[in-house]
């Protein structure tokens, strides 16, 4: 894995949590909105837009760069609009990140599995 799409990969890594939970507050602000006199939809909505759209930007960057299959791209898009899966994305990228690592690695030192 060359530096660029190491680099895109960890940006997309480093968005997916802080989008995941301003998608939760932004979901509790429109409960609290409806509930309450609090109405703090207008600024978490700004704030989920812009990461959600860094979020899209990233993932196409990455998407575009490791040559994911279209089911592998599909997923990560998936869980860029469930509530929590912002979650689950950087947890699965943070692990290919670090298998990408190894496997480096071991090419540079020779060691081919067997």
């Amino acid at each position: 894995m060359d530096i660029k799409t190491a680099s895109a990969l960890r940006r997309l890594r480093l968005v997916s949590a802080p989008e995941a939970v301003s998608f939760i507050l932004l979901l509790i602000c429109s409960v609290l909105k409806r509930t309450t006199d609090f109405n703090g939809v207008p600024v978490m909505g700004s704030i989920h837009g812009i990461l959600f759209v860094l979020y899209v930007l990233f993932w196409a960057d990455a998407w575009n760069r490791t040559k994911w299959p279209a089911k592998t791209a599909a997923l990560y898009f998936v869980l860029s609009v469930l509530p929590t899966g912002g979650f689950f994305a950087e947890r699965k990228l943070k692990r290919e990140a670090e298998d990408a690592v190894i496997a480096s690695r071991a090419r540079r030192e020779g060691v081919v599995n067997a």
